[in-house]
């Protein structure tokens, strides 16, 4: 039997651009030049065992931990253990990803017979059926909710897990807070979907327990966030943008804790539905 090869292992040449660069602009008024950082996109092609299966317009940061958390999210793999290997190759504007999953992670992709379109805007782009739209999936055992003080001053505390959106603005993150109330790690991307898959990449490939913790999202919470959690495990969503009903309906379908924090007001749980 032969030895596995170790996962996401990218491989080389990859030059892929800055995740921001400067450009000129003018101004209207007086015609004036100044230049300002804008945050940069690249088109990601992913093959599964050398089948095409989506083209994604990410940041170019993280790109391992996106695609390990993609495949996850989109119900491919179960596990880290299911990705054998993860290259990396291109330059400029158009990178590929070649990844080798296990036999039974690839009859799954099979099974799904989906070609994903993907865009930064867009969670559900070229999903063919409604089945694939609404999965059946498995509901959480449920978990306490946070104490309040975890989410106190959470806005601004979250700015050192941003630099990129902190520099040039443009782009969403995902983080997430450990079950001590720690804030760990943060991924960002042009796509709000896109940084959830870094997040939950980054914490299989660092092997970090979700038990207990949360996860934060800068940008509105659609279904697609949803499942995405649910997948990973994480049983606790905490939103800066308010979810959409589809949304409140599956995370209290599945025990998933959700929690909305308004900009000038108390946190508001959405999910589970509390007793006075």
């Amino acid at each position: 039997m032969s030895t596995k090869p170790p996962a996401c292992a990218a491989s080389l040449p990859l030059t892929a651009p800055a995740a921001s660069n400067r450009y000129d602009y003018n101004y209207l008024t007086d015609y004036s030049q100044a230049s300002t950082a804008l945050a940069e996109e690249v088109a990601l092609g992913i093959a599964y065992n050398g089948i095409n299966q989506a083209v994604m317009l990410v940041s170019p940061t993280d790109l391992e931990d996106f695609i390990v958390g993609f495949s996850l999210g989109n119900g491919i793999i179960t596990s880290l253990d299911d990705i054998y290997d993860l290259k990396l190759k291109g330059q400029g504007a158009a990178i590929n990803a070649e990844v080798e999953i296990s036999s039974r992670a690839f009859w799954n992709l099979k099974n799904q017979r989906r070609q994903l379109a993907g865009t930064s805007g867009c969670g559900l782009c070229g999903v063919e059926a409604l089945d694939q739209a609404l999965p059946q999936l498995d509901a959480l055992p449920g978990a306490p909710l946070p104490p309040v003080h975890w989410l106190e001053g959470l806005r601004q505390r979250m700015d050192d897990f941003q630099p990129l959106g902190q520099y040039c603005g443009a782009v969403h993150a995902a983080l997430f807070m450990n079950n001590q109330g720690e804030l760990l790690l943060g991924r960002e991307d042009i796509g709000r979907h896109n940084a959830l898959d870094k997040l939950i990449g980054a914490l299989l490939r660092q092997q970090i327990n979700p038990e207990g913790g949360l996860a934060i999202v800068t940008s509105r919470c659609s279904l697609e966030l949803i499942q995405k959690v649910l997948r990973a495990g994480i049983q606790t969503l905490v939103s800066l943008s308010s979810p959409t009903g589809l949304a409140l309906q599956w995370a209290r379908r599945h025990n998933l804790n959700l929690i909305h924090i308004p900009k000038h007001s108390a946190p508001r749980v959405y999910s589970p539905v509390l007793e006075n």
